[in-house]
């Protein structure tokens, strides 16, 4: 029963952790810059994986997607492809972990489903170590052109997706975890279950000796009186 109940909580903490890394990749807000004026802010620039935008003081946007993949930054293209995976390897992680869940009824034995469970875990920490990753290579990057005094570009400031993007990636590797652990919960069962046999099995053993041991009882001797 606490095997099953741990199952759920993993399922839902990396579903969750899931939903959050899908809906980092289309956010906008990777990374922010404000310029202020005296009394309101007067533009807004801000920058995702797929394009750069500015927003003035009225609300209007103006955006430039990049033009082309194989003039992206290094670190841009390996952002892309890292998140991208982790969203894959989630959907991925999520079928096998209803399918090794003791609570389905599909996958097989206890056994089976143990260790497809424990392969879900494993998917699920690597969209997570992948998400991870992705947000942190991007967040080194914002932060050393930040303090860099030879950079005279545009600097920015960590967005709101950077931080989505982490904690989806600390629950898809927690859940994770947890369903790693259910095949070694699995195996201590099945131990249990053939320590009871055993002692079964000797008591049993034990008496069917003691059932075949003669019984060596001197035998009564009787008179010829005893059977008048």
């Amino acid at each position: 029963m606490a095997s099953t109940s741990a199952e759920i909580i993993a399922f839902l903490l990396t579903i969750s952790g899931w939903v959050l890394i899908s809906s980092t990749l289309p956010t906008d807000y990777w990374k922010v810059s404000t310029i202020d004026g005296t009394v309101i802010t007067t533009a807004t620039f801000w920058a995702n994986l797929w394009k750069t935008c500015v927003t003035d003081s009225t609300g209007v946007s103006n955006c430039k997607d990049f033009p082309s993949m194989l003039a992206l930054d290094g670190y841009i293209q390996a952002c892309r492809g890292l998140m991208i995976s982790a969203v894959c390897l989630g959907f991925f992680g999520a079928i096998f972990g209803l399918v090794g869940m003791k609570c389905t009824k599909v996958g097989g034995s206890d056994q089976t489903k143990a260790k497809i469970a424990c392969l879900a875990g494993l998917i699920f920490i690597l969209s997570g170590l992948c998400s991870m990753t992705s947000c942190s290579l991007y967040a080194n990057r914002i932060t050393s052109e930040f303090f860099d005094p030879s950079f005279v570009a545009q600097k920015y400031e960590l967005g709101a997706a950077l931080f989505i993007g982490w904690a989806g990636a600390s629950l898809c590797i927690i859940g994770g975890i947890i369903f790693c652990f259910s095949i070694a919960e699995n195996s201590n069962s099945t131990r249990r279950g053939y320590a009871y046999n055993g002692a079964t099995s000797v008591m049993s053993s034990r008496t069917k000796v003691h059932n075949s041991v003669p019984d060596k009882t001197p035998p009564k001797h009787f008179d010829k009186n005893a059977y008048v």
